[in-house]
Formats: C-alpha cells, structure tokens, sequence
C-alpha cells in the first residue's frame, strides 16, 4: 500500500480525538500546521498535543492544510462543511477527513464537488485527550469510509490509518449508521451499566464497588467476544426463574430507576440463550413470564 507524502495538516477542532489524531499524524511524519480551539480544555489539549501548533480560526486552518481534519460533533460536521466551502477555506487537491462515527462521505459531498477527495476515519476507542491516548491508537481499529467504487481514495485512507499505527477496517457507507448505532450500544451503554452496578453494589454497603466488578466483569467481556451467546451465565442462562423474580422484587423496592433496563436485559438474555441452544424454550417462557408479571405489578401499583 502506497504512503501518503509528507503532508500540512490542519486539525479543526483539538478536542478528545482531533488532538489525538493531530499528534499521531505528527508522529507518523506529517507536520500539524494549525489547530482550532474554543474552550480552555481544547486549548490544553492543544498546547500539550500539540506543542508550537498555532490556534486559529477554522477556515485558516482549513486554508493552510494539505489534509484538512475535522474533528467535530456528528450534528455539527455538516454545517461546518458547507461553511467552510461557501468561505473558499476549501479547495481541489486536498484530503478532507472527518471522525464522525455515525456519517460516511456523503456528508463531505461539497468538498468532492470543489474537487477534493474526501474520507471518513472513524477510530474505535474512546479518548480523554491526553498523551497515553497515542498508545490507545496503536491498539485500535479504524473504521474507514470512501467513495463507493474508489479504490484510490480508500487505499489513502487506509494508508493514514495505519501510518498512525492503528488497523483500518473498511465500512461500507450504507453501513455506517447500523455500525455506529452497534458501537454506541455497546461502548456507551455498558458505561451506563457498569457504573449503576457499582452504584447498586455501594447502596447495599459493599465497599469497593469497582474492585470486586472489575475481575469479574473483564472476564465477562473476554468470554464474550472468545465464545458469543455460549458464554452466557447467570440466573436467566440457568433458567432459575425463582432468582430472576427475587431480583426484580428486590429493584423494585430499592432501586426502581434500575428495574426497567434489568427487565429489558433479562429478556433480551432469556431470548439469547435460548436462541443458543442453552435454555429450553418452556423456561425462557417462565422468565419473560416473570418480567411481565413484575411489570404488570408496577402498572397495577403506581408510586
């Protein structure tokens, strides 16, 4: 696969990821030429990231790249880039990236129309804009999105990714909205689960919360993606329908804000499980069965 030349590189804006990526493009050969920055955060990042980058205006830094980096909010990208084309910051020649998980390229549909070539790199990690995130990037995977049919625009991309040391993966620009909605359900929910676990752990006076979830929950998550639904275990994988009905009872009166994802999730395993040949179908039947009865109970006993 073909290297991209040396190239000037603009980074709009230095938040969490247009940092990170600024300074492993940097780290690759490539010379950071400008970044935007508003809050007091991004101007840090930028300064540690970043080191003697100037902070200037978006279509400046657009105006100085060879690859124009726009690091951005999903909901903002596309007005950014109409922007920046009405303003003539934009121009053919240039490599136009965005990090937008949830957008292809057809979103940078101006930018191809002025002649530029655009990409989508998406990196699949979560980043806190700090140094040892270059590390991070070496261990992760990129999702990497070009024009349909353009085997020269995603060999670039796919030559940036792993000039940053990460793996590009090819995601078709069809795909991407089901890709990110599999990602954000994944990484971004199972925040949300594990920190109302230690939550719960801490209301039952279990101290070290975060400690005795660690081990098991890292074991978990390896199980998972070694062995898929076989790695199920637990209450509803075994069928102990008793010990489903005294969870919900116990939520209910301690932690009902808790109750409506346990029964959601129950169900969705008892489903899964079955699926997988480990639970017969009778007692999947048994815990759905329980979860309505436990809905029906709040329905019938509104607080």
């Amino acid at each position: 696969m073909s290297r991209p030349a040396r190239l000037a590189v603009g980074v709009v804006s230095a938040g969490r990821v247009g940092s990170v990526l600024g300074a492993a493009l940097a780290r690759a050969g490539h010379v950071v030429v400008a970044a935007s920055a508003v809050s007091r955060q991004s101007v840090a990042r930028a300064e540690e990231l970043l080191p003697d980058v100037p902070i200037l205006a978006p279509p400046e830094v657009a105006a100085m790249a060879d690859l124009v980096l726009l690091a951005v909010p999903d909901d903002a990208l596309a007005g950014l880039v109409r922007g920046l084309v009405a303003t003539g910051s934009l121009r053919a020649g240039q490599i136009v990236v965005h990090t937008s998980g949830s957008h292809g390229v057809r979103v940078l549909d101006p930018v191809a129309e002025i002649g530029a070539l655009p990409l989508a790199l998406h990196p699949v990690m979560t980043f806190g804009g700090r140094p040892e995130d270059l590390q991070r990037i070496i261990a992760c995977c990129v999702g990497v999105t070009a024009a349909d049919g353009d085997e020269a625009a995603w060999n670039v991309g796919e030559a940036l990714v792993m000039e940053m040391e990460a793996e590009p993966v090819r995601v078709p620009e069809a795909a991407r909205p089901l890709y990110h909605a599999a990602i954000a359900h994944g990484a971004n929910h199972l925040v949300t689960l594990v920190t109302e676990c230690a939550d719960l752990l801490r209301g039952a006076g279990v101290e070290s919360a975060e400690r005795l979830l660690g081990p098991l929950l890292s074991a978990a998550l390896d199980n998972a993606l070694r062995h898929g639904d076989r790695a199920l275990t637990g209450p509803v994988a075994r069928g102990d329908v008793g010990t489903v009905r005294t969870h919900l009872d116990v939520l209910r009166g301690s932690a009902p804000q808790a109750l409506p994802a346990y029964r959601v999730l129950a169900a969705r395993t008892a489903e899964r499980a079955a699926a997988a040949g480990l639970l017969p179908s009778a007692v999947e039947a048994e815990i759905v069965s329980a979860i309505n009865d436990s809905a029906l109970n709040d329905e019938d006993n509104p607080s």
